[in-house]
């Protein structure tokens, strides 16, 4: 099982970016697929989730400007992050079950 994100980079605060997670070896449409986020100095954090039936959660700070979305003919689930904020700022993984992504560095300065 592989979970490969990609996306991440540079960019400025009220910006936009949009983070892929394609999965091999595994199907992102069974059960619940979930962003996390880790910060330097912090813990990590639940993101967004997305469940089989297309639900989503998300945690407050990222509501309204964060979209979690899937396509299951390419097995990736997709975090579309608009109005980045500094406190963006962090390595973000994609997590199914027990397996996580290498994770993606999204970094949001002027």
């Amino acid at each position: 099982v592989q979970l490969q994100a990609s996306g991440g980079g540079l960019v400025q605060p009220g910006g936009s970016l949009k983070l892929s997670c394609v999965a091999s070896g595994i199907n992102l449409d069974i059960g619940v697929t979930g962003w996390y986020r880790q910060a330097p100095g912090k813990q990590r954090e639940l993101v967004a989730t997305i469940t089989t039936v297309g639900n989503t959660n998300y945690v407050d700070s990222v509501k309204g400007r964060f979209t979690i979305s899937r396509d299951n003919a390419k097995n990736t689930v997709y975090l579309q992050m608009n109005s980045l904020k500094p406190e963006d700022t962090a390595v973000y993984v994609c997590n199914k079950l027990t397996y996580w992504g290498q994770g993606t560095l999204v970094t949001v300065s002027s």
